[in-house]
């Protein structure tokens, strides 16, 4: 028995093929132009994911970077490392585990782990190159999310976020993602609508005890080139409340961004990410620290 391949996968084969053969990457793209590491390995700003292709290849090239994040509260910690792939300016591919730790007793031992699979393609728009339009450069992306239990808590008996209150242990989030660059104002400017049922973006498991159903959330981000190696803004992300223990509340941040090379990017931010749980309830707020290498 054959199998069946069809002409749109033969072809997305072919392109992808094309696009890897070339043995080294052309960074032919502009400085800062992939954007950073975002929390859930998507390029973009800290937060939200932008419609930017991570990397610094061009339409007839391919990038690809790793990250390790870490994000300190007074009462918790969240690190996330992961690898990103950009082929042809026009698809991404990622790939971030989370880790989601407690230091403040009753939590003190929690421990959370999740697995993120990202999925990104430009549809319309180029961000750089149409700068006499007033069309951004749009993209959708999917992301793909396995919560893998909880730890430290096994005395009480809770090992899994289903026994939180939240409906499912995994779940999907999509968007789509709309970026202008205006190099003549040195800004870009980025609005994200994302449909989830994620909690504190799955860390919590999905939907819950006050809601189960994909709720769209906007996600907004604005930066300024304050010189050519160095990008400052601020970001905001809104949340679902799904669950009685979570009191979740947006996020933002405000961000420096420093691009030494196109092979290194540091990022600094003061984020605050509102109330985690109702354990804990006082807003989380704090350090934000985000290295990425590659090209």
């Amino acid at each position: 028995m054959h199998n069946k391949i069809t002409p749109g996968a033969t072809g997305l084969a072919l392109f992808l093929a094309a696009s890897l053969a070339q043995a080294a990457p052309d960074m032919g793209k502009l400085l800062a132009t992939g954007g950073v590491s975002q929390l859930e390995g998507a390029g973009g700003g800290g937060l939200a994911p932008w419609a930017l292709i991570t990397g610094y290849g061009t339409r007839d090239s391919w990038g690809a970077n790793a990250h390790y994040t870490g994000v300190r509260t007074q009462d918790y910690s969240l690190d996330s490392i992961g690898v990103a792939v950009g082929i042809a300016d026009r698809l991404e591919l990622s790939l971030a585990r989370q880790h989601f730790q407690g230091s403040l007793a009753p939590l003190d031992r929690l421990s959370i782990k999740q697995d993120i699979l990202g999925v990104k393609l430009r549809v319309a728009g180029d961000a750089v190159y149409d700068q006499d339009r007033a069309m951004p450069q749009v993209a959708l992306g999917v992301m793909v999310k396995r919560n893998k239990g909880i730890g430290g808590l096994g005395a009480l008996g809770v090992t899994r976020v289903t026994q939180l209150g939240a409906r499912d242990d995994s779940g999907i989030d999509v968007y789509v993602a709309a970026t202008k660059i205006m190099l003549d104002s040195s800004l870009l400017l980025n609005g994200t609508v994302r449909a989830t049922r994620a909690n504190q973006m799955g860390l919590l498991g999905f939907g819950g005890d006050k809601g189960n159903s994909y709720q769209p959330m906007v996600e907004l981000s604005a930066a300024y080139l304050v010189r050519r190696t160095l990008v400052a803004g601020v970001e905001y992300r809104h949340k679902p409340r799904n669950l009685g223990v979570d009191h979740e509340k947006a996020y933002y941040d405000v961000f420096v961004a420093w691009f030494p090379s196109k092979h290194v990017s540091v990022t600094g931010a003061y984020a605050v990410l509102g109330d985690i749980t109702v354990f804990n309830p006082q807003r989380q707020r704090g350090a934000y620290l985000s290295l990425q290498a590659g090209f």
